[in-house]
């Protein structure tokens, strides 16, 4: 229906999360309506990313440099990590203000109906090979509370209290919303969640 320079556009931006038919359609026409210069600024901005981030060598998070601001930040207790499923959750922890130390970035969740080669890209055994570093204390998993987030705190809790007796191990508090995205929460149940972590 469309030329195929726009088709192909549109079949990559419904690889997107979120992303039908429709909007790709809405955001390509857009940017040709818009003129080249914002389809320029787009294009230097993913070649930017692209070039400049990368993954920091010891949480996983996306940064400028490796290791990432929070891991080099000597103020922050490196005895405590915060597990979470995707970078995004990272933000919504920090704006509480309720938690001062380091985080690991999965990458992901167990889902039962995945296959073993979804399993083998989360970042579980880089965790493990932190976990035997010595210093951890604790590992708070901050993970979403729905099937694939439990599922993945549940294996979690059960290896890391089999290899690392010492570690302790806790899960935020309930009264998230079962089914809801840890980024979405709001500032003050999320902190009351971290504050109240069991």
């Amino acid at each position: 229906m469309y030329s195929e320079p726009i088709n192909n556009l549109i079949s990559l931006l419904k690889k997107l999360p979120s992303v039908g038919q429709r909007t790709a359609e809405r955001f390509v026409f857009h940017w040709l309506a818009s003129g080249k210069k914002e389809v320029n600024d787009l294009r230097g901005a993913l070649e930017a990313m692209l070039v400049k981030i990368k993954s920091c060598e010891v949480c996983w998070n996306f940064s400028d440099t490796s290791p990432c601001a929070i891991c080099k930040n000597t103020k922050r207790d490196h005895g405590l990590i915060c597990v979470v499923a995707d970078p995004q959750d990272i933000p919504a922890i920090e704006k509480t203000n309720e938690y001062g130390g380091t985080y690991h970035v999965l990458r992901g969740l167990i889902d039962l109906s995945d296959d073993s080669e979804n399993f083998s890209k989360l970042k579980i055994r880089q965790l493990f090979s932190r976990l035997s570093q010595p210093g951890t204390k604790e590992v708070i998993l901050a993970l979403n509370p729905d099937l694939p987030g439990e599922t993945t705190a549940l294996y979690l809790e059960r290896e890391i209290k089999s290899k690392y007796p010492k570690i302790k191990t806790t899960r935020l508090a309930r009264g998230l919303p079962m089914g809801s995205d840890l980024q979405y929460a709001d500032e003050i149940t999320l902190g009351s969640a971290l504050k109240n972590r069991h």
